[in-house]
């Protein structure tokens, strides 16, 4: 009876263990990560990446304590132009050659309300390092036949110049030709 009480305890702590270490893995087919800035001052261009991974733990079941790491590659940048994309890729922007990794790890994870958090972190474009705030939202979990998904939506702005994308040209009516402003839209589905 000992013996059997010690497997099923066991067994237990195994289980609960496999959940509070919960890391949930991308689903690259079911996710994107897209960007927009402004052309001309009048519209939008927008844009994606193609290659990146993200990964997502949390030992919480409402994912307040989330760690987040992601990896872009920029040279999967697509904006469906290949004369404008071979600029971002440039040193005028990106510099892709010298800087193939746009990195992104989280300092804090809070919820805020119901399926709402902010998360801060660290974004790494170039040379340069700068914290962030993506307003997320968390729209459901699903248990299937084979697995669990998550799925969630991620936005935040940011200031190109700040990173160092410094090419900058002014219109005659004084506004810039590519904004200084880029949002940065994420969509995921993850799995666990």
């Amino acid at each position: 009876m000992k013996r059997l009480l010690d497997v099923i305890y066991i067994s237990l702590v195994t289980a609960t263990l496999a959940y509070s270490q919960a890391e949930w893995k991308l689903d690259n087919v079911h996710s994107s990560i897209t960007f927009t800035v402004s052309h001309m001052v009048i519209s939008d261009v927008t844009g994606n990446f193609r290659d990146f991974s993200i990964a997502l733990k949390s030992d919480k079941e409402d994912f307040s304590d989330a760690r987040i790491e992601s990896i872009i590659k920029v040279a999967s940048i697509n904006t469906q132009n290949d004369t404008r994309d071979n600029h971002l890729k440039s040193d005028d922007f990106f510099n892709a050659v010298k800087y193939p990794e746009i990195k992104f790890k989280s300092t804090a994870f809070e919820k805020i309300g119901n399926n709402k958090y902010k998360m801060t972190g660290d974004l790494t474009i170039r040379d340069v390092t700068k914290k962030v705030v993506f307003d997320v939202g968390l729209n459901g979990v699903l248990k299937t036949d084979r697995s669990v998904l998550s799925a969630w939506k991620a936005t935040a702005t940011i200031n190109r110049f700040d990173y160092n994308l410094k090419w900058n040209k002014t219109l005659d009516t004084g506004g810039l030709i590519v904004g200084q402003d880029v949002i940065i839209h994420v969509n995921l589905e993850l799995n666990r």
